[in-house]
């Protein structure tokens, strides 16, 4: 018997045709905003670093110019004639000329320089030399007369000369103990010959300069950084009671 034949009913294939993964248009997208987050983040970080930098170097600058500053001060006064502050070394004049060929220093100079290298000292005991004063060097010169190796050596045994000069706890001006204690951790001696020789006045080339050197602006060091601090030289153990090892000449 023929019946009327039933039409089935056609599936629905819209949840068949549903995708299950993610276009890849979408994955891209999300990997882009992934992307742009990270860098925000990391531009903010590089900002923030520019910043304290900056402010940093202001600091800095602003302490050493404080600190040069009192030092120009003190140059200024009339018992210390011919000692100017030029940038950030310290020409000393008349206090540290020496004679021709000779890396002897006139008692009545060593009396000057004794009593002038204590204010530079008080000076660096300050807050804003303090935390930037890295040394003083002591820098020895020349005339042009004779070779260049020996003016090299002169040069250096005056800037010797000057140091003990600073040292000598018999003398009757004797700097304290601090300021000697001061002188051996934080002075250098350096020679330069006859460069920087001032033309046409050869009595005033055979002198020494003090020159200032301050830290330079890097990062904090951590506690398990090595040679972080090389620039910090230790200094030796020092007897008072040694003599100066330069030869009179």
């Amino acid at each position: 018997m023929l019946g009327s034949r039933r039409t089935p009913v056609k599936r629905q294939r819209d949840e068949a045709e549903k995708p299950f993964w993610i276009s890849f248009s979408d994955l891209m997208t999300a990997l882009m905003v992934l992307f742009l987050v990270a860098m925000a983040v990391a531009l903010l970080n590089v900002t923030q670093g520019l910043r304290k930098m900056d402010e940093g170097r202001a600091q800095r600058d602003t302490a050493i110019s404080s600190c040069l500053e009192s030092i120009r001060h003190i140059t200024e006064q009339t018992q210390y004639p011919g000692v100017k502050l030029r940038g950030q070394t310290l020409e000393l004049g008349s206090l540290a000329e020496f004679p021709k060929d000779s890396n002897e220093l006139e008692a009545q100079r060593a009396s000057y320089l004794r009593g002038f290298v204590p204010h530079m000292l008080q000076i660096a005991r300050t807050p804003e030399c303090q935390n930037w004063l890295k040394r003083f060097v002591l820098e020895g010169y020349a005339s042009p007369e004779g070779s260049y190796l020996y003016n090299l050596n002169l040069s250096l045994e005056r800037s010797q000369r000057v140091l003990c000069v600073l040292l000598d706890n018999k003398a009757a001006d004797a700097l304290n103990a601090e300021d000697r204690q001061a002188i051996r951790e934080q002075f250098f001696v350096g020679g330069s010959s006859f460069n920087s020789a001032i033309l046409n006045q050869p009595e005033k080339s055979r002198r020494v300069e003090l020159r200032l050197e301050f830290k330079e602006l890097r990062p904090r060091c951590e506690a398990d950084t090595p040679n972080c601090d090389a620039d910090d030289i230790q200094p030796l153990p020092w007897d008072d009671d040694a003599k100066c090892p330069v030869a009179k000449r």
